[in-house]
Parts: structure tokens; C-alpha cells; sequence
């Protein structure tokens, strides 16, 4: 939809992006609703894991644009591409990057709706560290807004097939387990290079989609010795049905993380029920 130029900001001297629709689309009227809609929302998102947007702009020909920070680095999709896989304790790090980050938008009420690999930045530090950053907005979708606001009509699917939950497949309201999902399919294939369903065409693989569970991880990739901690977290974000997700993306993230250093997940969760249970009754007894 967009061309995206890099730039030099003239007042703070730092490097820029500058996105502006193609000109084939200058006159689209939804097309420039999402540009202004990604610019509204973006520029909500403070965070060092969210591509912000700095500012809404026009042009003297009329034209809308948007300014964000230049982000120097890896696609994703290119760095799971070039390595085949990424291993397990640098993924969980990005993870727990990319959680963070949707966790915000979550909060504002913001569904991302389009995540996938050409939309996560791997960028550098100066101390050689890098963190993932979640980046397009244009396709948001904001939970709690009237029909008449949306600029998706109800039953309409937009994003990309390849990463979508069942739910945005089948065109239904969607809420943060969506979004769970669709990390999860991502996180899927950093670690195994490959999709956590098969099909002989994305139709095919659409439609295993929506039929049953995703096919287990070690099933997939023996040869990696994959934790089965990890595998049930991957299972349990990927289910068919959303009540049976993860709630939150910070659920998703701490229960990946545990997996992946080789704790059950869960553990510290029934360790402070357990805890919680004792303490109301100690303090049952005092009374």
C-alpha cells in the first residue's frame, strides 16, 4: 500500500522514516483512513519494543504521511531465512521483546491483526544486544470502537492468511487471543524453519487451520530436542479455540520464557496458589 523512504531530520538530525501511499492509492479514501488510522494509533505506542509513529504530515500536494524512527536491522523473516531456524534461548529473548510490546497496544485496546515475520525488526544495540520490534499498524483494529468507526466491515477478513487465528479467518470479532495466536505461529517457525500445519497449497494449509490442532513441534523437528515444556506452551497459544489460549501476551511470554530455561510451565503459578491457599488458612485459624 505504502512507499517508505529513509530521511534526515533536519531539527533533530536523526535518521527517519517516511511513509506515504502509492500513488495509485492517493485518492483511495480507506486507504488513506488506515494511513491516518496507523498514525493515531502508532502514536499512542511508546515503547521500546513498538515502532511508534512520530508524527501525521501533509505534503503541499495534499498528500498524507507518516514520520517514524529509522530501525536499523534484520527483518525477521530474513534472519529465520539466513539462519533456518534461530536457537531456543535467542528466540525466547525475542519473545519476550515482542509481548512487551503487543502488551502496550493490548492496553490501549489495539489489535494488531497483521503479525508476521515482514513486520517484526531485529535491532541492534551499541552494547551488541538486540531486541525485537513490532512494526505496521496499518491494519489495527481497536476493541470497544462503534461500527461506524471501523474501516473493516463485519465478516471481512484483512491481513495475512498465513498467520491468521481461525477467528480473523472466519471474519469474527476478534479480541488479544488473536494476535497470541498469530505470535505463536511465528514463534513456530523461528524455531523449526517451518509452519506448525502442512498442505500442499496455503489454501490447504488454511483449511488444516480450521480443522484440528497444529501438528506438535518435536513431531515436526525431532532433531532439535526441543523441551516438552515448550511444546505444551506452543500447543496450549495455539488452540482452535480461543478460551484455551493464553489471556494475555504477558501470560504467553513469561510461560514461553519458563518453558524455554526448562521449568514446567505453570510451576510459579501453582506455587503461588499453593502459597495463597496457606496463607488463608493460617490466617482462618487466627480468626
Amino acid at each position: 500500500m505504502c512507499l517508505v523512504y529513509l530521511a534526515h531530520d533536519t531539527i533533530s538530525g536523526a535518521k527517519v522514516a517516511i511513509k506515504i501511499l502509492l500513488p495509485a492509492l492517493i485518492n483511495d479514501r480507506t486507504a488513506m483512513a488506515r494511513l491516518r488510522r496507523e498514525a493515531a494509533l502508532g502514536g499512542k505506542l511508546a515503547h521500546p519494543n513498538v515502532c511508534h509513529i512520530i508524527r501525521l504530515g501533509e505534503t503541499t500536494a495534499g498528500f498524507d504521511y507518516i514520520v517514524m524512527p529509522f530501525l536499523e536491522g534484520d527483518l525477521l523473516c530474513v534472519r529465520t531465512a539466513r539462519a533456518g531456524s534461530l536457537p531456543l534461548n535467542v528466540t525466547a529473548g525475542f519473545v519476550g521483546d515482542m509481548c512487551a510490546g503487543l502488551h502496550i497496544a493490548h492496553g490501549f485496546g489495539i489489535i494488531h491483526r497483521d503479525l508476521k515475520p515482514e513486520n517484526i525488526m531485529i535491532v541492534a544495540a551499541p552494547d551488541g544486544s538486540e531486541r525485537a520490534v513490532v512494526m505496521d499498524f496499518s491494519l489495527a483494529t481497536e476493541l470497544h470502537v462503534s461500527p461506524e468507526m471501523q474501516l473493516t466491515a463485519a465478516g471481512v477478513v484483512v491481513g495475512t492468511p498465513e498467520f491468521m487465528s481461525p477467528e480473523q479467518l472466519c471474519g469474527e470479532p476478534l479480541d488479544p487471543r488473536s494476535d497470541i495466536y498469530s505470535l505463536a505461529f511465528m514463534v513456530y517457525e523461528m524455531l523449526t524453519g517451518q509452519l506448525p500445519f502442512e498442505g500442499p497449497s496455503q489454501r490447504d494449509v488454511m483449511v488444516a487451520r480450521l480443522k484440528g490442532a497444529s501438528i506438535p513441534i518435536r513431531t515436526k523437528r525431532p532433531d532439535l530436542a526441543i523441551p516438552v515444556a515448550v511444546e505444551q506452551v506452543l500447543t496450549k497459544a495455539l488452540a482452535f479455540d480461543p478460551a484455551r489460549r493464553y489471556s494475555t501476551t504477558l501470560a504467553f511470554g513469561q510461560a514461553f520464557s519458563r518453558a524455554a530455561r526448562g521449568s514446567p510451565p505453570g510451576v510459579l503459578d501453582r506455587s503461588r496458589e499453593i502459597l495463597r491457599r496457606l496463607v488463608r488458612r493460617l490466617l482462618r485459624r487466627r480468626a
